[in-house]
């Protein structure tokens, strides 16, 4: 499996605007206005595109979530087994998310942004994850690394599994202990991603 690559020639400067307005004053603080003054555009403009800050916000947290998806998924063709590739990717993506200014200022500012991707559906950017860990799974079956399955139920479980760790991992840390710091956690969802996935 090839990775895809973030682009970052593909910048928006609308999301961007919005991205600097969400990491200074939060999600609930950030108006269409703000972000049009910002990326030097109209306000009508904006609207053609998002009708509000909840559209505009779910479309920019979309292109960083799969940004950092993608960029964490290790290169290939050094014979690398899938499965050693998609465990490593995840475990990095997990860090990076945990890492990522977005990402930590919506979880400490705005976290029920996120509730309705937790509890109620899919958003575009766990599709998009799915379908990556599907193309990475299947060539996992092919090459023999990766334990046979439904690769879509596999996929599946592999993301809860990871939405659990990236998401409710403070919860569980103790910064004062080292054998629960956030990479001691990290050493242990490796550990379980490389049994669940072993033949």
């Amino acid at each position: 499996m090839t990775p895809i690559r973030h682009n970052h020639s593909d910048a928006d400067p609308v999301l961007d605007a919005a991205r600097d307005c969400v990491l200074a004053v939060g999600v609930r603080r950030t108006t269409l206005t703000d972000v049009a003054r910002r990326a030097g555009v109209s306000r009508m403009t904006l609207y053609r595109r998002w009708p509000d800050v909840s559209s505009l916000v779910g479309d920019l947290m979309t292109r960083e979530w799969i940004a950092v998806a993608t960029d964490a998924m290790p290169a290939g063709g050094d014979g690398t087994p899938l499965r050693t590739r998609i465990v490593e990717g995840l475990v990095a993506g997990a860090a990076a998310f945990r890492a990522h200014p977005l990402f930590r200022k919506i979880l400490d500012v705005d976290p029920e942004l996120l509730l309705p991707y937790v509890l109620d559906r899919r958003g575009a950017s766990q599709d998009a994850f799915l379908g990556l860990l599907v193309t990475a799974l299947d060539a996992g079956h092919e090459d023999g690394s990766v334990r046979p399955a439904r690769t879509d139920l596999q996929a599946r479980s592999l993301l809860l599994v990871v939405q659990s760790f990236t998401l409710s991992l403070r919860t569980m840390t103790d910064e004062t202990d080292p054998e629960l710091s956030e990479a001691a956690f990290l050493d242990e969802l490796r550990i379980l991603l490389e049994r669940t996935l072993t033949p």
